[in-house]
């Protein structure tokens, strides 16, 4: 299971309900109304969740703006930030502070990209993909490095990189790859399914990026038609007409139960012979958010007795 996911569940049972969580914890459907009913409440902006009760930050990160205004809120938090999205907001202040231009490969509007950008705001600058990479002017083009949205197709954010080094041949990359592993493994395997499959069925929600990503990939790769769906009812029937060979993935935060149900749809419908396609082991684990290792209970009813107490001051003196 996700470890941002994990960790709504370790807080709901440690602390009780509500935990509120800005944002999406991940972008899956199913995963949020699962957490919903446990007491998970998701709100869009900090300032909507009451002063003395804790908050969540998702997997795709926050600015440091963010915490800022959790910390005038008086709310206690658990930063569940992926830490392959942490190491690129540390990259991004590194590189900034070496006064470098940091040319952040992501889709605009995306959480993550709103995060990283917000780490050092005056020296990042969005390239969406390689059709933007004509617009882009830098300071000083032998100071200028990469990064990217940890969940872009492999192949998208390379295609734009050999741009950006066409424009800037000096141009620098991040010590380490910024995809996600979770995300690069599903597009290798999709890539081989893809090429094999008449049909691709992703399963996952349409708001998650690397699940949209597979069914490009599932396309490139040579699969005649690839879809998204979020449940098996989704899936239409005239999908499978002249169709011999289905692929089925899921994107990075799905739970196993879902594409399990879309194996059983299939297999109902005379597609029963599955064969596992692998592109590489996953052995690679992140620990939880240090913060469940304390009573942030106890810390929110603190900040909120700390927040009546200043209200009460300020009413006395007038």
């Amino acid at each position: 299971m996700d470890r941002a996911v994990i960790a709504v569940e370790k807080a709901l049972e440690q602390y009780g309900a509500p935990v509120y969580v800005r944002h999406e914890i991940v972008h899956n459907k199913y995963v949020v109304q699962t957490l919903e009913r446990k007491g998970a409440i998701f709100v869009e902006q900090t300032e909507e969740v009451p002063p003395g009760n804790i908050v969540m930050f998702s997997a795709h990160g926050v600015a440091p703006v963010v915490h800022e205004e959790a910390e005038r809120g008086r709310l206690a938090t658990i930063d569940a930030t992926c830490p392959l999205v942490t190491k690129v907001h540390k990259e991004a202040v590194r590189f900034a502070g070496e006064d470098y231009d940091i040319l952040l490969i992501g889709h605009e509007g995306h959480e993550e990209v709103i995060g990283t950008s917000g780490e050092a705001p005056d020296h990042i600058q969005l390239v969406d993909g390689p059709g933007d990479v004509q617009k882009v002017e830098v300071r000083d083009p032998s100071k200028v490095v990469w990064l990217s949205q940890t969940t872009l197709s492999v192949d998208e954010t390379m295609e734009t990189v050999d741009a950006l080094k066409e424009k800037f041949p000096q141009l620098i990359s991040p010590p380490s790859d910024d995809i996600c592993y979770a995300t690069q493994n599903r597009q290798l395997a999709v890539k081989q399914m893809g090429a094999e499959s008449d049909l691709v069925i992703v399963v996952g929600s349409r708001n998650s990026s690397n699940s949209k990503r597979l069914v490009e990939v599932a396309k490139i790769a040579g699969a005649r038609e690839a879809y998204l769906v979020d449940f098996a009812d989704e899936i239409d029937e005239a999908w499978l007409e002249g169709v011999s060979t289905v692929g089925v993935t899921s994107g990075a935060s799905v739970p196993e139960v879902l594409v399990e149900q879309v194996l059983e749809w299939l297999s109902q419908r005379g597609f029963e012979d599955v064969e596992i396609v692998k592109a590489a082991e996953e052995s690679i684990t992140f620990s939880l958010p240090k913060e469940l290792r304390r009573d942030l209970r106890e810390e929110a009813a603190a900040l909120a007795a700390e927040r009546r107490g200043a209200g009460t001051g300020e009413d006395s003196g007038e």
